[in-house]
């Protein structure tokens, strides 16, 4: 029992139909998916890079940013050290001036207190002389 010649003809139309089909549709297919997978890992690949670069540039950034923070609070340290020394010299310099003058005022007071007392010694001996000729009617020797 031989298979007839149609039992051939289809097997050799079944083997036609699957290299025609492997290599018009499947090896192409197979390809297009092969290039997609490909593009796929190659964009999370990039994906990946871009994210770690932005990683590394945020972390850059604050690390940045927090040095110039610290130079600002030294600079303000600095001034506010400078500006309280500034006032403390002024205040010194101030204080010097102030005795000075009190000093100055204390002086000048004592003078005329001095001067006002010589007056007014002259003044009562000048007065007691004259309360003593009018009383007495003559000069007191």
């Amino acid at each position: 029992m031989l298979p007839g010649l149609a039992v051939f003809a289809v097997i050799a139309i079944v083997l036609l139909f699957i290299v025609v089909l492997d290599r018009g549709l499947f090896r192409p297919l197979g390809r297009v998916m092969a290039e997609r997978e490909a593009a796929i890992k190659s964009a999370q690949q990039m994906a990946e890079a871009a994210a770690t670069r932005a990683r590394e540039a945020a972390a850059e950034f604050e690390r940045t940013t927090r040095a110039a923070q610290a130079e600002v609070y030294r600079e303000m340290d600095e001034n506010r050290r400078r500006a309280s020394e500034q006032r403390v010299e002024l205040m010194a310099k101030t204080r010097e001036e102030v005795d000075a003058t009190v000093a100055e005022a204390g002086a000048r007071v004592k003078a005329q207190a001095d001067e006002a007392r010589m007056r007014l010694e002259k003044e009562a001996d000048a007065l007691g002389e004259a309360i003593v000729e009018r009383v007495l009617g003559r000069k007191a020797s």
